[in-house]
């Protein structure tokens, strides 16, 4: 491409134009795309911020990979235990026994999953005991019978620390009248709130009492696993079932499939919707260069007069056109990450000025707006908008190209 291309095609860009409106035009265009990238770029990452801190908040109470025997029961989890922690990305491991039960107080009562755990070794995998609102994990002692439950479901069920629950198992006991309901009194000595759905259905209690409740003498449901990188789940998952065929495996995306299937689909389509206000600002880039094809039209005749090929003059508007669409998504990005990266303290500030809250801590949980700005995101991003921009700049440039110079200075 020859300098005076370039010459040209930037001085265009930035010279002021006898007609006002197309320099108008042009500033809206780069405004428009940089925009539109800022929004883009702002959004997908507060899409990730919420994501990663959901996904925190379900690795506080699932693990990340959770092995089980067959039907539900793993005798000797001791040493399946100890096998699994020789693998090098295993960092800790803890014996769990989880089934289903109602709890029960007054005239209330709920379903819930129970799960019987031993405090110490539950915290080497799972962060539970930062969540806990009122009393003491450690209150789970064997022998004790005692109960943490979730805090929308305490509530449903109206009771607090020191009450006394029913919880009724599923399985039951024979006598001389028939099959009566197994059940056991546990006191509350704790209450957690991590999110709704654990909240409100979700129960702790020791793992020996869990062991004596549901008749599973020494065995135990199954070992969850804590690993390095909860990322690396799933394939690590798939290897230790072909290891270890004996039991089986299910890692923290499988267990909420549907909730990070659901995100996905809604990041997705966020993303396209969001696109379009970057291809309706790239082109109105078309409306620009067609006018300024016309304003230029004399100009364009002379230059073809001295020689100037038609690929010369389509290659100058082109210059034109993509310097930009350069310009408006260098400028995007920038603004984007650094909006993206700041957007908790710029929501603050507005809720200071407004005196308005954005994100109430008793609903959300989180009192500030989360972000995570992926660099993936950003590339994409902007590589998509230098497309539509260039995309724009191909049909008025080869318009010029095409402009008959005896026709163009006729009037003239």
């Amino acid at each position: 491409m020859n300098s005076f291309e370039w010459l040209i095609g930037l001085r265009y860009t930035r010279a002021k134009r006898r007609n006002g409106f197309i320099s108008f035009i042009s500033a809206a265009s780069m405004a428009g795309i940089a925009l539109g990238v800022i929004t883009l770029i702002t959004v997908l990452s507060v899409m990730n911020g919420f994501q990663r801190e959901i996904r925190d908040r379900i690795l506080e109470v699932a693990s990340h990979i959770q092995a089980s025997g067959e039907y539900g029961r793993l005798p000797d989890w001791q040493t399946a235990a100890a096998e699994l922690r020789r693998q090098p990305e295993v960092q800790a491991t803890a014996p769990y026994v989880q089934s289903q039960g109602l709890v029960s107080y007054g005239d209330a009562m709920q379903g819930t999953l129970v799960r019987g755990i031993e405090p110490a070794l539950e915290e080497q995998v799972a962060g539970l005991g930062k969540h806990i609102v009122a009393g003491r994990l450690d209150g789970l002692r064997p022998g004790e019978f005692n109960i943490v439950l979730g805090q929308e479901l305490a509530r449903a069920l109206g009771v607090g620390l020191g009450d006394k629950v029913t919880l009724y198992v599923s399985q039951g006991n024979i006598t001389p009248v028939g099959m009566a309901p197994r059940l056991r009194t546990f006191t509350v000595v704790g209450l957690f709130q991590i999110m709704y759905q654990y909240d409100a259905g979700l129960a702790y209690i020791n793992l020996q009492d869990a062991q004596r409740l549901y008749r599973m003498g020494d065995a135990v449901s199954g070992v969850r696993l804590r690993i390095a990188d909860p990322l690396k789940a799933p394939a690590l998952a798939g290897s230790l079932q072909a290891s270890h065929p004996a039991l089986q495996f299910n890692d923290w995306t499988m267990e909420n499939a549907n909730y990070f299937r659901a995100v996905q689909i809604e990041k997705r389509m966020m993303f396209l919707i969001l696109t379009l206000i970057v291809a309706i600002a790239a082109f109105n880039l078309v409306s620009s260069l067609v006018m300024t094809v016309t304003d230029k039209q004399a100009d364009i005749a002379i230059l073809r007069t001295l020689g100037a090929s038609p690929g010369s003059i389509l290659k100058i508007f082109v210059i034109q056109g993509a310097t930009i669409g350069v310009v408006g998504t260098i400028v995007g990005v920038l603004g984007g990450v650094l909006l993206a990266s700041n957007v908790g303290a710029v929501v603050s500030f507005f809720e200071n000025l407004l005196h308005v809250k954005v994100l109430s801590p008793q609903v959300y949980l989180i009192s500030e707006l989360p972000s995570e700005v992926l660099p993936a995101d950003v590339l994409t991003i902007g590589l998509i908008s230098l497309l539509l921009a260039f995309a724009a700049t191909l049909y008025p440039s080869w318009r010029a190209a095409r402009i008959n110079p005896a026709e163009a200075l006729r009037y003239e």
